[in-house]
């Protein structure tokens, strides 16, 4: 029965690429899983297994169609879950890493709808070790302030993506609110902009969320452009930053400087879950600048390790608390689709009378002010 199935597979394939020979489908996916030593969580060391300690596990669908005169139609499905329980990430969504469909065109780029990533995460993402393989999740500046780690997408989303234009690369989004009567509430929009020349790499962005203030914390069926998961509720999020790199030889050096502005704060919704009503945020405005300096060197083809240092200052409610963060990683590609890594963060926090810990972000926060992270795992990508 298997080989029958098997065989009917394989020729709905062939037929299939025969009827559309310009078209492509591609199944992929990754998956992290790892194992977790912190030196204190709610006052207690733990040692746990975790999921997407560096990248998120996901899997996906992928696919072009030519259409001739130099356009093509793209689509993507990614699918976000965990692998050590095999749940839905994303609040509970079925693709909620992406979906989206659109139209490229060789000369003028590519505009796409559906649920995507914005600017900042697009154009200065790359430049922080948070957004790369070279350190990820948990390598994520305070609360993942800036979004550079991918706390949330945008719904409801139109987005353009240019072409390269000798070394210049642009892109925009906006996500509509999809409510009758407040356009305004729970839309997003955001710009971005790269630049490449030899080893130089620069890159930067800006985002903005509105929110009703009468309405912070909205639920995922509001249909808002994000709902459910986004990082703070607030009556307007302004998101910016900048990045550069420097390829010389097998090492790399980086700078982020990224800040967030906060009107009208009211919740926290990141791995510090008490965070909002233990500050008694009365929505007040806030503020978060984040400076991080990175680095990546390649001992070999396969072993590579990284480092970055986050300096983090933040105003919220009157108070000025300041982050330190260091983080370390070496990884070593066992073959092109596998790799297995080990990575530590510690992270200090001068609380200035704020009642928080230290928080590494996807680990629960820890009692006082320091927090130490040892992961051990494995990636591999199909």
């Amino acid at each position: 029965m298997k080989k029958t199935f098997t065989a009917v597979a394989a020729s709905s394939v062939f037929v299939a690429a025969g009827a559309h020979a310009q078209s492509s489908v591609t199944l992929y996916g990754l998956i992290d899983a790892g194992l977790t030593y912190t030196n204190n969580q709610a006052g207690h060391a733990a040692w746990q297994e975790t999921s997407g300690s560096i990248s998120g596990s996901r899997w996906g669908l992928r696919g072009s169609e030519d259409l001739g005169g130099g356009l093509k139609a793209v689509f993507k499905l990614e699918n976000g879950f965990g692998i050590n329980n095999g749940t839905l990430k994303q609040s509970g969504r079925e693709f909620g890493r992406q979906a989206f469909v659109g139209i490229g065109s060789d000369k003028f780029g590519t505009v796409k709808l559906g649920r995507q990533y914005d600017s900042v995460v697009d154009y200065v993402g790359p430049f922080s070790l948070t957004g790369t393989e070279y350190g990820g999740t948990q390598f994520a500046h305070p609360f993942d302030n800036d979004n550079l780690s991918n706390s949330f997408r945008v719904n409801n989303s139109v987005k353009y993506d240019s072409v390269n234009f000798g070394g210049v690369k642009v892109g925009a989004l906006y996500g509509f609110s999809n409510q009758a009567g407040s356009f305004a509430n729970n839309r997003v929009y955001s710009i971005g902009a790269s630049y490449h020349w030899g080893g130089l790499n620069v890159g930067a962005g800006y985002l903005q969320m509105n929110n009703d203030p009468n309405n912070l914390l909205q639920a995922a069926s509001n249909g808002g452009a994000v709902t459910g998961d986004a990082t703070f509720a607030a009556g307007r999020q302004q998101t910016w930053g900048a990045g550069f790199n420097y390829a010389f030889g097998p090492a790399t050096a980086g700078f982020v400087y990224a800040q967030t502005n906060l009107s009208q704060l009211s919740g926290i919704n990141a791995s510090n879950a008490g965070t909002a009503t233990t500050l008694g945020l009365n929505r007040n405005s806030a503020h978060f600048q984040n400076f991080e300096v990175n680095g990546r060197y390649l001992i070999t083809p396969a072993l590579s390790v990284a480092a970055s240092y986050v300096y983090t200052m933040a105003s919220v409610e009157g108070r000025a608390p300041k982050w330190n963060q260091v983080n370390l990683q070496a990884a070593y590609a066992l073959s092109k689709r596998t790799s297995i890594y080990v990575q530590s963060e510690y992270q200090h926090i001068s609380q200035d009378g704020l009642p928080i810990g230290a928080d590494i972000y996807g680990l629960s926060a820890s009692s006082n002010q320091n927090q130490v992270a040892v992961t051990a795992g494995m990636r591999h990508s199909f």
